[in-house]
């Protein structure tokens, strides 16, 4: 019978022998023959007319005198994936004595139950090799689905929008690690990626403002701790997890699965976006009054909007795993790597040039003014607006294949504890929880260790503006590496690569020169940020690519933001932590002026008669203010990088890449949850 990949699978009554079966399945034989017993056990196709028995396979003698020879075999070309060949029902002439096949086709197999299952099957994946990366793994379970003869597999195969008998389907893939192009995807696989890149777009508008631009302007009024607690607004990226299976489970039949939450959750990021931007000015300045105390308030607004971005992204990566065809699922890391990109890339580089006066004084304006061409109320107000049209064209243009499946939150929430309790899940947890330790601080800190030494923000907005085209083509070409070779290796060999980028971007900050920022010295931050996004970008896709890959698609958003988040908080958790210490470590002293200034009024604060602690930002903006001089004898920045660089080289050669090679070497089966009666 052939399937969505163009292997045949002969039904038993006409069963070949033994020797050629391999022959007829290259990719799915193995040793044990797991696969083409169950699904044989399950297609028994006879003659309604005639009354056979099928018996177990005890006498081929006494099979042959019962039952009568079989026509030609009958080959149904059925586009779907083998999961739901595999839960096809037996039919109605050997519904009673069906044959019930085990792991050994010796042995019986046990009844199975209804409910959802969370054990995972050992063994090789089905092919020669039992290597992930020789052929993706075909066979898909869900939960809800592990009976045999219950009537929802009949309706999970014949209700899904893309049932088809009469097509032919489409040839066998050769092999998943090939190298192709986008020009070279088909048209329909084509405009889904620009879809899922237009949705990923949309997330890094705001998430590029809270990590990027919004630190940055709040930099000349809050230290590096209270930034620090500003930094828990993008947690809900890192805490998605807890309500993920309830955006795979609840959704509504007209709207489609995952236009459900998209519509709705755009709608409200649009909204938000547009209140805030007509109170952000002075909310950001409630945020600096009273030694920061304003802060945490400050920071639920943003944590609501995240939490908003969070959601959505929950129902965009379940829907990357269906819009984009199986051969080419690896372009879902690349969509998500260039529209986040992208997005970010506005919320942050564009925006802080065009918020910069200097910069607006030099290129746009003949009068000079104290305000930039662009506002963060205005641009917030913009966003907030653009959110909303893409929605109503997403809800007008954008039809999603229909399906009568739908599971209780409870069972997706069943799901999600049976694939913590996989050995291999856990094992990429610990990885993802201790590898992003060593680049910490270099990306916490080092930009605004920069801007603190006299590096301008129109300086900075130009190197990340000149490092976007390189960040959006070297995505593209990491989402072509991790296809053409194993996505694990390439991401042990992007970590050392950004671990060596943490000790250049400190040696670059240790080399400010003295008489400001000079031709040599912006080139060479420029250069220093190239590469510290190039490696990003790579680890990125990488381990993007490889969540794509060993995820499930039944449950593929809960499987996909399980990974997704675990990763994300492997770099949250931390930079909490590192502001804190960058503070802790640093040591410095506010000295009053040898000669006060004889017109007391030109200071902006009271007059500095003693000296005093100015670590933190408010001290030192009260000094500067008094006319004091802040003199810092020790920068707590270069003790925490040197701390985190040094963890990561520890961790990364005595647990991280041992780990991860191990991790990549699996077969897909190690990664799926299957009944319980074929552990």
């Amino acid at each position: 019978m052939p399937t969505a990949f163009g292997d045949t699978f002969i039904p038993n009554s006409a069963r070949p022998p033994p020797e050629q079966e391999n022959a007829l399945l290259p990719y799915h034989s193995s040793s044990q023959g797991t696969e083409l017993q169950e699904l044989q056990n399950l297609l028994h196709l006879t003659e309604p007319t005639q009354d056979h028995t099928l018996l177990a396979h005890t006498s081929q003698t006494e099979s042959s005198d019962r039952i009568k020879p079989k026509p030609p075999p009958l080959q149904l070309d059925i586009h779907h994936n083998c999961a739901e060949i595999e839960n096809l029902p037996p039919s109605p002439a050997s519904s009673s004595n069906s044959l019930q096949m085990g792991r050994n086709s010796e042995k019986p197999r046990r009844q199975q139950s209804d409910r959802p299952s969370s054990t995972f099957a050992r063994g090789q994946n089905g092919h020669a090799s039992g290597s992930m990366d020789s052929h993706l793994e075909l066979r898909r379970k869900h939960p809800s689905l592990d009976s045999p003869t219950s009537a929802s597999q009949t309706a999970h195969l014949i209700g899904r929008e893309d049932f088809s008998l009469d097509e032919k389907p489409p040839l066998t893939p050769t092999s998943s690690n090939t190298d192709t192009s986008f020009f070279d995807l088909p048209r329909q696989d084509r405009r889904n990626f620009l879809l899922l890149v237009l949705l990923y777009f949309l997330q890094g508008i705001p998430m590029g403002l809270a990590t990027g631009s919004v630190p940055f302007l709040l930099k000349s009024h809050l230290s590096y701790g209270q930034i620090g607690v500003f930094s828990l607004a993008s947690y809900p990226y890192s805490l998605k997890l807890l309500w993920s299976p309830i955006v795979d489970a609840v959704w509504s039949p007209r709207l489609g699965r995952r236009k459900s939450w998209i519509l709705p959750i755009q709608t409200c990021s649009g909204l938000g976006m547009i209140y805030l931007g007509g109170r952000i000015k002075d909310m950001m300045v409630s945020a600096g009054a009273n030694d920061g105390s304003g802060v945490w308030s400050f920071t639920g607004w943003w944590f609501f909007l995240v939490f908003l971005c969070a959601t959505q992204d929950i129902a965009v990566d379940g829907w990357a795993l269906t819009l984009l065809s199986l051969p080419n699922i690896s372009y879902a890391s690349t969509a998500q790597t260039v529209g986040l990109t992208a997005g970010h890339f506005l919320s942050y580089t564009v925006f802080l040039a065009f918020n910069s006066p200097d910069f607006a004084n030099r290129w746009f304006r003949s009068t000079p003014s104290e305000v930039g061409v662009m506002t963060l109320s205005g641009y917030l107000t913009f966003a907030g607006w653009a959110y909303l049209i893409v929605t109503a064209g997403l809800a007008m243009l954008k039809r999603e294949e229909k399906t009568k499946e739908k599971d209780s939150v409870m069972e997706v929430y069943r799901s999600m504890f049976g694939i913590l309790k996989l050995k291999n899940v856990q094992s990429i947890i610990i990885v993802h929880l201790i590898a992003k330790i060593g680049f910490q601080a270099n990306d916490a800190v080092t930009n605004l260790k920069l801007l603190d030494k006299g590096f301008s923000q129109e300086d900075l907005a130009l190197t990340v503006l000149i490092d976007f085209p390189f960040e959006i083509s070297l995505g593209y070409y990491a989402g072509r590496w991790s296809t053409a070779y194993p996505a694990m290796h390439v991401w042990c060999w992007a970590f050392i690569g950004r671990l060596i980028a943490a000790v250049i971007a400190q040696g670059v900050v240790m080399i400010f020169p003295k008489d400001g920022v000079q031709t040599w010295y912006l080139l060479t931050v420029i250069m220093s940020h190239i590469f510290s996004t190039f490696t990003n970008t790579v680890m990125f896709v990488a381990i993007s690519a490889f969540h794509a890959k060993i995820s499930d698609p039944l449950i593929g958003g809960t499987y996909m933001t399980l990974l997704a988040t675990v990763s994300n908080l492997g770099g949250t958790f931390p930079r909490f932590f590192i502001l804190k210490l960058v503070d802790y470590f640093t040591l410095a002293t506010c000295h009053p002026p040898t000669e006060p200034p004889k017109d007391l009024s030109t200071l902006k604060g009271d007059l500095i008669t003693t000296p005093f602690s100015c670590a933190l930002e408010a001290q030192k903006h009260r000094c500067l203010d008094g006319a004091g001089s802040c003199d810092i004898y020790r920068d707590g920045y270069y003790i925490t990088n040197v701390i985190c660089v040094v963890i990561g080289v520890v961790t990364f050669w005595g647990y991280i890449r041992p780990a991860a090679m191990k991790l990549q070497g699996l077969p897909l089966r190690a990664w799926r949850l299957v009944g319980p009666d074929e552990t």
